[in-house]
């Protein structure tokens, strides 16, 4: 998956215009109680624009608040100009990119604006991978990584008909042993699942219901 798959189209955004003030970018970030916006010139990507930015931007300058607002341009205030997406991001680096900032832009290769990602809908699309919101049982186990071992539990999870719900995945980076999260569906044969699991070198550290 790619950042461009969970992007909001533009269709779909709030935003404001370079020469707008700063009044009314206040203004729309609060009646539309978002987090930030995109700021454009025409269909062109200029920058971002939040409320700490706003404000960071008032306190340091030597103006009147009313000043402030009805003159000054959001595009005199505008942050990351030249941070932004291109939708071919992989979905799984978005979200190290958005634990400092809410939203990120995303335009294509003339800066033409075409949406952006939040961090709130990478969080759940997280949550959607992880199953978080479907009822299951999660059984947390490990593996020595060896050739052919998610072909084993595979077979296994077929084997006992299990409907998954989620299965993640963990250090990849060792060698050795691989942590896995499976989450399936609650069955009465979940004790002879775990068995089968553990009787084919998969051990088993933690099960619960959720």
């Amino acid at each position: 998956m790619f950042a461009k798959n969970i992007m909001i189209p533009k269709s779909r955004c709030f935003y404001v215009n370079a020469e707008d003030t700063v009044e009314h970018a206040l203004q729309v970030l609060r009646s539309k109680k978002v987090d930030g916006l995109p700021v454009l010139s025409g269909d062109e990507y200029v920058g971002m624009i939040t409320h700490y930015h706003i404000y960071k931007n008032f306190f340091n300058s030597e103006m009147s608040k009313e000043e402030f607002l009805k003159t000054k341009k959001v595009s005199e205030i505008a942050t990351h100009q030249e941070i932004y997406f291109q939708g071919n991001e992989i979905f799984e680096n978005t979200l190290v990119e958005l634990k400092d900032f809410p939203l990120f832009a995303v335009v294509d290769e003339a800066r033409k604006f075409l949406g952006v990602v939040t961090r709130f809908d990478v969080i759940e699309q997280f949550q959607s991978a992880f199953g978080i919101k479907r009822p299951g049982i999660r059984i947390a186990f490990s593996s020595v990584e060896v050739e052919g071992r998610i072909a084993r539990l595979a077979n296994i999870i077929q084997q006992y008909h299990e409907s998954v719900i989620s299965l993640v995945t963990f250090d990849e980076t060792d060698k050795l042993v691989r942590r896995i999260i499976l989450k399936i569906e609650k069955r009465d044969n979940i004790d002879k699942f775990i068995n089968s699991l553990e009787d084919s070198g998969f051990r088993v550290l933690n099960i619960t219901e959720d």
